[in-house]
């Protein structure tokens, strides 16, 4: 056989990422999902407890409103630092191995947080546990994307990320059982957020690594045998791989490039104005509600209540990112957010509120779930997790100034403006939503 001839042969042959992208849905995506969604959960949990253990504390030290603002938003500026500098270290050593080792990070922080006596070693460590939960969280996302099926990936991302509300759940639980039981409550949540360090071994072990990244890193043989494990639980029979398409010189600043500047303007500033959005408005909620009357106990039950809105904005999500597409879906579900927030805000009696509050979590997690889907599918392998860290990186800004802002905006013109400020953030994520061109439901990704 020719030379020519071989190389024809080769490059007719499916990629390793085509053949996983092929395949049906199997248990072994499953356990994936799974053991990926068990870790977001936990994270979840881990930031949905501030915001109930944050009320408990500024009670019992009596903080002032702005070091309950520094004590709400402290972790955020680590999740900034975390998704950009995670994004690029999963890039380099694995999604797998980054994931595991932020779920160590943030569990020993949080642990190690109820055992503090002052605001300033909690602030320390609560800046600690955002270092390791933004690194997570645009990583673990990648990770389930590469592993996908094409027909059905967004769907399983948008899945992936509705493990957050189990988690946001379960921290509401525990808000309103554990932290108002005793004056010691807020230590025992806290104890509660070292689940995540344990579990990191599971996650080490028991997930494979993407086969697309291990293939860029020259590891053939890892890559063929995650691909091959795949195929046998699909009952699918093995196929030769042709080569991937040769990956161009990667080159500083390749995500500000001309093939890549538009998308990254686009999902920088939609990641910015949901994070302004979302943590302005669920991180103050039990104390916003506890400041308009509510008890301690009340506050924290009507807030469970919203929280459990949270479960259908994701599974319509998820079936609308693969029948609307990954655009439309995201805009209309941030739009809703746009109309619930102002709803929210105008809200006064108790009905109202809890009706608004949960259109405002159906439609927002929603919108989380869509966002996280369309993340790491609009830059390729090479860039994948370090596109998805920067731009998650770049939206923990809003989410360090949307919790500061709060008492300040409170102070001047009242919740009203407030929640309509939030609605106005929602709607202009969802016009930078058209910069994400092309739309990648049922594409393959992008493999150089």
């Amino acid at each position: 056989m020719s030379t020519e001839t071989a190389s024809a042969d080769a490059t007719a042959r499916p990629t390793r990422p085509q053949r996983m992208g092929r395949l049906p849905y199997t248990r072994k995506h499953t356990r994936v999902l799974l053991g990926s969604g068990t870790g977001w959960a936990l994270d979840a949990m881990d930031v949905g407890l501030i915001s109930f253990v944050g009320l408990a504390i500024a009670t019992q030290w009596d903080l002032t409103r702005t070091e309950q603002s520094w004590l709400l938003t402290i972790g955020f500026v680590g999740m900034a630092l975390g998704a950009t500098f995670g994004g690029m270290l999963a890039d380099r050593y694995g999604r797998r191995t980054v994931f595991a080792a932020t779920l160590v990070i943030y569990g020993l922080a949080t642990g190690a947080s109820a055992l503090v006596t002052g605001l300033a070693m909690l602030l320390l460590l609560r800046f600690v546990v955002g270092v390791g939960l933004g690194a997570e969280l645009p990583v673990a996302s990648t990770l389930v994307s590469e592993l996908s099926p094409t027909r059905i990936r967004g769907r399983l991302v948008v899945i992936l990320e509705s493990f957050w509300a189990l988690g946001w759940i379960l921290a509401a639980l525990i808000g309103f059982f554990v932290v108002p039981a005793s004056e010691d409550g807020w230590r025992w949540a806290f104890a509660l957020g070292m689940v995540p360090a344990l579990y990191a071994a599971v996650i080490r072990w028991g997930l494979p690594e993407s086969p697309l990244f291990l293939e860029r890193r020259g590891r053939e043989e890892e890559a063929e045998a995650v691909v091959r494990s795949f195929e046998e639980s699909a009952g699918v029979p093995h196929e030769e791989s042709g080569p991937l398409p040769p990956v161009p010189p990667k080159t500083p600043g390749v995500l500000w490039s001309a093939r890549y500047r538009t998308r990254t303007i686009g999902i920088w500033l939609v990641w910015f104005c949901v994070n302004f959005s979302y943590y302005g408005a669920f991180i103050w909620l039990p104390t916003l509600l506890y400041a308009q009357g509510f008890d301690l106990v009340r506050s924290f039950g009507y807030t469970l209540i919203i929280t459990l809105a949270q479960l259908p904005g994701y599974a319509v999500a998820a079936v609308l990112v693969e029948t609307w597409g990954r655009r439309p879906t995201l805009a209309t579900f941030l739009l809703g957010s746009a109309g619930a927030a102002v709803a929210f805000g105008m809200s006064g009696e108790v009905w109202q509120i809890i009706a608004a509050g949960c259109a405002m979590s159906f439609f927002n997690l929603g919108a989380w779930g869509a966002l996280y889907a369309i993340t790491p599918e609009i830059y390729p392998t090479s860039v994948r997790a370090s596109g998805a860290g920067a731009a998650a990186g770049f939206g923990r800004i809003a989410s360090i100034i949307a919790p500061l802002s709060v008492p300040i905006v409170l102070a001047a013109w009242g919740n009203a403006a407030l929640f309509t400020l939030f609605g106005a953030a929602f709607v202009i994520g969802a016009a930078a939503v058209y910069l994400l061109l092309p739309e990648q439901a049922g594409d393959a990704l992008d493999a150089t």
